[in-house]
């Protein structure tokens, strides 16, 4: 992966000064809830840097970019995690993928979102329109992959996020995700809150914690004045009780390389190969889904590594 420069040096003075990307975990009420909190105003500039996005696509990928992190706090080693959101609205569709070790890529299908005119509110209901999330767990040791599904009834995906744990896994849960931009349109804060009632956990710490959630104040806000997802955890969950188990690292990251590249041109079928040769257009470019990277490959390259020799 190549991360492209990020050229806002107004941007990247207030990303120098904000704390740094991660994801926090705690326990509430004596262990009857988990809550990840996550700051991820870096990772979503650098993902809106490698895909060259505009604001309302930086908005809709950096949710899901959000949740996907939040969710891979529930998994550990090498084990990672899909969401996929297939829709029928302008977006067309999400795919995101998230490590235990803090790693998240993936794209928005439709970059430039097509709208007829300027959002006048944060529903995106429209934009999404009738779709599904699915939610694939791969985890390491294990020969199949679990995944569910469920329809989205909100077009909102923190709602329908949580719609998706209480159905497919009988889980309530709570998400929060915010992505807060300035007036020049720069991401100046995004992050997110992930909270799941363990076994055990009783109706009256969810009915409080229900009650909490509408009166929480904005996360990416408070990211982008500078204050940490500790120390907002603190501030708006103290009553519960804070068992604080430790950050964990967080990033815009992808394990393509160029030569990942290279042996997928290698083992194309000849007449492919034959196709590009014939077609003449280079260097040729291509680009990796998850992370904008793009890789060069010049015409001597490619023809050394078809085996191709021109005729005399």
């Amino acid at each position: 992966m190549i991360k492209k420069t990020i050229e806002d040096q107004n941007l990247l003075r207030h990303l120098d000064e904000i704390p740094e990307d991660g994801r926090q975990v705690v326990l509430l009420a004596d262990g009857q809830i988990r809550l990840t909190g996550l700051g991820g105003t870096t990772m979503v500039n650098q993902m809106r840097a490698n895909f060259n996005l505009g604001m309302l696509e930086t908005y809709i990928l950096g949710q899901a970019y959000i949740a996907a992190g939040l969710m891979a706090s529930s998994v550990k080693g090498n084990d990672r995690i899909q969401l996929n959101v297939e829709c029928g609205g302008p977006i067309g569709g999400i795919y995101v993928e998230s490590w235990a070790c803090g790693a998240v890529r993936g794209f928005i299908k439709n970059n430039p979102i097509s709208v007829e005119r300027p959002l006048e509110s944060k529903d995106l209901s429209l934009l999404y329109g009738p779709g599904f999330i699915s939610v694939t767990k791969l985890l390491e040791g294990s020969r199949t992959p679990f995944t569910g599904q469920t329809m989205m009834q909100y077009g909102d995906l923190a709602r329908d996020l949580a719609l998706y744990y209480n159905e497919s896994e009988q889980t309530p849960t709570m998400f929060s995700l915010g992505v807060n931009f300035d007036k020049q349109g720069r991401v100046n804060g995004a992050g997110g809150l992930f909270l799941q009632a363990l076994p055990g956990c009783s109706d009256d710490v969810l009915d409080k914690l229900q009650e909490k959630s509408t009166k929480l104040p904005s996360l990416a806000k408070a990211l982008a004045g500078g204050i940490s997802v500790l120390d907002y955890i603190t501030a708006n969950f103290a009553d519960f009780g804070i068992q604080d188990l430790g950050p964990e690292p967080l990033g815009f990251s992808c394990p393509c390389t160029r030569d990942h590249f290279r042996t997928f041109l290698s083992q194309l079928p000849q007449d492919e190969k034959e196709g590009i040769i014939n077609d003449g257009k280079f260097p040729l470019e291509l680009e990796c889904l998850n992370c904008g990277t793009k890789y060069s490959f010049t015409e001597a390259e490619i023809k050394a590594l078809f085996g191709h020799k021109d005729k005399e």
